[in-house]
């Protein structure tokens, strides 16, 4: 059902317009504003001497580049000693989006783009589906990539997908990407492309043995991806860099530019993202020759904040000091903390996108409803979104329609800002509530529970009301369902011969 017609139960809490006002009035001005009038530019260009460029759709075409465990600091626009050229300069002549929010994790982050929902709502808000893991994303919701394949897109996807993999039924090709390259499962050893000794590689939907840095092939495919595409329909691409996630592991070239760094794994995590950032070139460099990229929206973020915890570093060995840098934001991946949950950001489209900074609040389900509105796409067969359509503060620079970020819930508790109020909160046995003003306060160091109990008690509702709607943790059924369910392993007893003689 439309989520025009039902739109969530906690709408209130962020929407001073409705989603279908929002969505229509997008809608509305991406067509009178995109529809250029292609034969007559291409008779300009030929009146110029100019060899005219292909015929393009009326459609822009779609990039969207995630990297993987990024530190909102380790972009050079953010003051990074990491050299990121080609994103800083998307970013320099784009939106950068200063207030831009992701999941805490890989997992809840990629479901909630492909959405335009709260992880909650499906039971993907609990960690990532791990490599044992036999469950993926409800096989029920409408996608991104099927609702722009609806509305005339070519799809392809490039790169980590993360949500499900034990089953064909959860895989890109069956999700709405016309084609697939890339890894199934969260973490992957860069250079091997397995996880704990599986392969885990794929063209469409069969195996693929193939050597190379995994970051590399990504961009060279993307590249190709977009040198094949005929332009006579729009195409979305999806890019998802397995950089910077660990294992921390870079072609030599590349590690021997950070020389000067002292800490190996800062070193390495350094070269993983300039090689990504050496393949973005690519992937715009493919679209100036390919004659679109003036038509072509670049979106580029990372999936949620870099990791300050081994914990939450993935199933590879960490050393102790792990490399991101969050800036002035607190903790990280993981958390619901700003250095866990806000992300560096930037959307770039030439002649349609204002350069500068973007300060409205925008959370990663935004773009699902945005992207429709641009692309003219039908949201007919979504669940009802708690994405909004934030186009006007993306390209314009105007406010945000959005009044809020959830964060998070789970049975264990949650996190939501409302304004500049935000509160966290553990609900358990050691129940711990924290509440931080972030305009005045951004590194969430001044818990002020105590002196605003109202605001806590208002916030707290919200949260026990989003608990009330939200789906079983799948991955805590999963856990439930291996601990209890799962069958003996028994030991071989030929392995006591030597021992006993029995």
């Amino acid at each position: 059902m439309s989520s025009d017609q039902n739109p969530p139960a906690e709408a209130g809490i962020a929407n001073k317009i409705t989603r279908r006002d929002a969505l229509m009035a997008g809608t509305a001005a991406v067509v009178s504003r995109f529809a250029a009038p292609v034969g007559l530019s291409g008779a300009l260009a030929g009146l110029a001497g100019v060899e005219p460029a292909a015929a393009e759709p009326a459609a822009p075409n779609i990039v969207y580049i995630i990297s993987d465990d990024q530190g909102w600091k380790d972009v050079g626009f953010h003051g990074s000693d990491i050299k990121t050229p080609n994103i800083d300069k998307l970013a320099g002549e784009g939106a950068r989006l200063e207030q831009f929010y992701a999941q805490p994790m890989c997992t809840p982050t990629r479901a909630a783009l492909m959405t335009g929902r709260y992880p909650l709502r499906y039971g993907l808000q609990m960690g990532v589906i791990p490599s044992g893991g036999s469950y993926g994303l409800a096989t029920d919701e409408y996608l991104l990539p099927q609702m722009l394949r609806d509305a005339g897109y070519k799809t392809a996807m490039v790169g980590k997908w993360h949500l499900g993999h034990a089953k064909t039924e959860y895989w890109p090709r069956q999700r709405g990407f016309d084609s697939f390259y890339g890894a199934l499962v969260g973490e992957i050893d860069h250079f091997k492309h397995a996880s704990h000794g599986v392969m885990d590689w794929y063209r469409n939907n069969k195996p693929l043995k193939e050597s190379g840095y995994d970051n590399n092939l990504f961009g060279v495919e993307a590249a190709k991806v977009i040198d094949k595409h005929d332009g006579k329909t729009p195409l979305f691409l999806y890019l998802a860099f397995t950089a910077p996630h660990s294992p921390y592991q870079a072609p030599e070239e590349h590690v021997k530019k950070y020389a000067d760094v002292a800490d190996e794994q800062r070193r390495l995590y350094s070269a993983m993202i300039s090689v990504m950032d050496e393949e973005i070139g690519r992937v715009v460099a493919a679209l100036e020759k390919k004659k679109i990229r003036d038509n072509t929206i670049i979106i580029f973020q990372s999936d949620n904040g870099g990791v300050r915890s081994a914990m939450f570093a993935g199933e590879s060995e960490v050393g102790g000091n792990l490399p991101a840098d969050n800036g002035p934001y607190r903790d990280g991946k993981g958390t619901l903390y700003e250095g866990g949950t806000r992300v560096c950001g930037l959307v770039n489209w030439p002649g349609k996108v204002k350069a500068g900074d973007v300060n409205g609040m925008i959370h990663v389900s935004d773009l699902y409803p945005t992207l429709a509105a641009v692309a003219g796409a039908k949201m007919t067969k979504n669940k009802p979104l708690d994405g909004m359509n934030v186009w006007d503060a993306i390209s314009e620079g105007k406010p945000s329609p959005r009044n809020e970020i959830v964060y998070n819930v789970d049975p264990t508790g949650g996190a939501i800002r409302e304004g500049d109020m935000k509160l966290v909160w553990s609900a358990g046995v050691l129940e711990r509530t924290e509440l931080f003003d972030l305009a005045a306060d951004k590194s969430e160091k001044t818990n002020l529970a105590d002196k605003k109990p109202d605001i806590v008690k208002e916030l707290k509702g919200k949260i026990v009301d989003l608990a009330k709607q939200m789906a079983p943790p799948l991955l805590m059924m999963e856990a439930i369902k291996l601990t209890f369910g799962a069958p003996p392993i028994s030991a071989d007893s030929s392995s006591l011969f030597n021992e006993l003689g029995d």
